[in-house]
């Protein structure tokens, strides 16, 4: 143990770093969806840094949870960011970081399991990002002591309201954007009373 203020400073940093880093994650998700940049960013590229944002996200929660435990200040054990409720720190807000950090992992880990879990249950799982920001959005106010800091206050306003308007045009395009029709309710229905129509004509 050490009571370095160092490991404290970084312990802070860190941890608003692993926010701002989740933030730009699922801002970058939505840009799958979206595609606000048309084709200027293909979707292959997108789930690439989409992927590595997720990476450095849940290395900075690592790097936090790291210099928590080995400062004094708040005197916080390996088991308490891994049960919920344990962490003599504000146990409450400090327990919504712990869930945050394990469904960010959660999610991190299906990336490789895509193909065998299947992609609509991997698309199921990732509405869990959003469980995962609002729970790390109130973990950071409630717990942080940068909080009261107004550009600190000014990050998590941003994160909210991006996430916010990215989820509503996301929303939004979904609705407006046509979905493909099947070639088989393309073709009128033999039986009907309309003949058929052949798909080549020979010529």
């Amino acid at each position: 143990m050490t009571t370095d203020p160092t490991i404290w400073l970084i312990a802070r940093a860190s941890g608003l770093v692993a926010y701002a880093l989740m933030t730009a994650s699922v801002l970058a998700g939505l840009v799958l969806k979206t595609r606000p940049f048309g084709r200027l960013l293909r979707p292959v590229t997108s789930m690439e840094i989409h992927r590595t944002l997720s990476f450095l996200g849940l290395s900075a929660i690592a790097l936090h949870g790291i210099a928590l435990v080995l400062d004094r200040a708040v005197d916080i054990r390996l088991v308490d960011l891994l049960v919920p409720g344990t962490s003599p720190y504000r146990p409450a807000w400090t327990a919504l970081g712990v869930v945050a950090a394990e469904l960010t992992g959660l999610i991190i880990v299906s990336f490789p399991l895509r193909r065998r879990i299947g992609v609509r249950v991997w698309r199921k799982l990732h509405w869990a990002t959003y469980g995962a920001f609002g729970l790390a959005t109130v973990h950071g106010i409630a717990s942080g002591t940068d909080t009261s800091q107004p550009w600190v206050r000014a990050m998590y306003i941003g994160a909210i309201a991006a996430v916010s308007a990215a989820t509503t045009w996301r929303a939004l395009a979904g609705q407006t954007t046509p979905r493909p029709v099947p070639a088989a309710a393309q073709r009128p229905e033999a039986g009907r009373g309309t003949a058929p129509v052949p798909e080549s004509t020979g010529a």
